[in-house]
């Protein structure tokens, strides 16, 4: 998931987009939607559905619908309020990929080898990236190499021509996506300097509140809605009765002391979702827990959670029943994305050299 900023003269320009590939988390929500929803007055708004980028992996074509759609309808339950802002799927303007495509042109080769989600990702499918970044068989030989496809190797280009595409001056990203961030401000510099100043250089910050949920399971990590071990993730739409399983079956820490500390990592990220899921500090809930057991902290976190997710679900379910109002918040959200993709390609074709069509 991916914010980017945009000064106007009117009113500051946000763009952020999700991929579709099942339902959001609460990582999602805390660490991104909940505080879009507070954007919508003081700027201007862009929430994409980046279908495209679902496609990089293995996936049935009804899920993806399905997933798109599902994705629209929880961002409007979770107060993304279509009349204070423009909600659109990525395929459906045009721009995006035309814009990938320029700037995949002026992108080496190696930089794209290195990027460390796309060698995790080749590992899985049977390859390591050696010395000089050559893709080499670990085991599945053949198999695993028709299955490296190129979109997985060209996703940080389609990413970083999201960003560029609204000429955003900042772009809010986890760690584990600040070497595609850097991609896209190489690739924005080297186009300017190729063709005269066309890109603004984004610049990368991480949300103050609910910026970094954990895994239930293992701490150490974030908490992913690919991860493999469903126990590890809490879902936007999971019913209460999941909710409560995964939280009271979390991983906590050696002695009983309820307190956020370095080396209590899985106490320390069910204080940080009992936090921002309630509004109180750390240190209200710590002090308010002085003496209780992890059993009661983990009831009060489920008792939280519950608490904020249930009306979301609520509204969820109203929405993903009426397709047509979410074909018309889409509709109306891409032709005011569109216009603004429009201005940015229309100058980058110039700049690169093609001939203007004439309508």
């Amino acid at each position: 998931m991916s914010i980017a900023v945009h000064m106007s003269e009117a009113k500051p320009v946000i763009l952020t987009c999700a991929q579709p590939t099942g339902p959001l988390t609460i990582g999602n929500y805390l660490g991104a939607i909940k505080n879009w929803a507070t954007m919508l007055d003081d700027y201007e708004c862009y929430f994409g559905v980046v279908d495209m980028h679902a496609i990089t992996v293995k996936y049935a074509p009804a899920d993806l619908r399905a997933n798109t759609l599902s994705c629209v309808a929880q961002y409007i339950a979770c107060g993304l309020d279509p009349e204070r802002s423009n909600i659109f799927i990525q395929s459906h303007v045009t721009g995006h990929t035309e814009l990938a495509w320029l700037l995949s042109c002026i992108t080496p080769l190696g930089d794209l080898q290195r990027m460390t989600q796309f060698k995790e990702k080749a590992a899985k499918l049977g390859f390591n990236v050696g010395e000089g970044n050559d893709l080499k068989f670990s085991h599945e030989g053949a198999r695993a190499q028709a299955s490296v496809n190129s979109g997985l190797l060209m996703y940080p280009v389609l990413m970083a021509a999201d960003i560029l595409l609204y000429n955003a001056d900042a772009v809010p990203v986890g760690n584990d996506q600040r070497q595609h961030l850097e991609l896209c401000r190489d690739l924005a510099q080297r186009f300017n300097h190729t063709y005269s100043e066309t890109f603004t250089i984004p610049k990368g910050f991480i949300p103050k509140s609910g910026a970094r949920i954990m895994s239930l399971q293992d701490p150490s990590r974030k908490m992913s809605k690919s991860d493999e071990n469903q126990s590890s993730t809490l879902y936007i739409l999971d019913e209460p009765a999941q909710l409560k399983k995964k939280i009271m079956s979390a991983v906590t820490d050696s002695g009983n002391e309820i307190v956020a500390r370095d080396d209590k990592p899985g106490v320390t990220n069910l204080l940080q979702i009992y936090s921002t899921m309630s509004g109180r500090s750390v240190a209200d809930i710590e002090e308010s827990l002085k003496g209780e057991g992890y059993g009661t902290l983990k009831k009060e976190v489920a008792d939280a959670v519950i608490s904020v997710l249930e009306p979301v679900q609520a509204k969820y379910r109203v929405l993903i029943g009426d397709k047509a109002y979410l074909e018309s918040v889409l509709k109306s959200g891409a032709a005011a994305a569109q216009k603004r993709a429009y201005k940015v390609l229309g100058k980058v074709y110039r700049k690169a050299g093609f001939v203007e069509r004439q309508r």
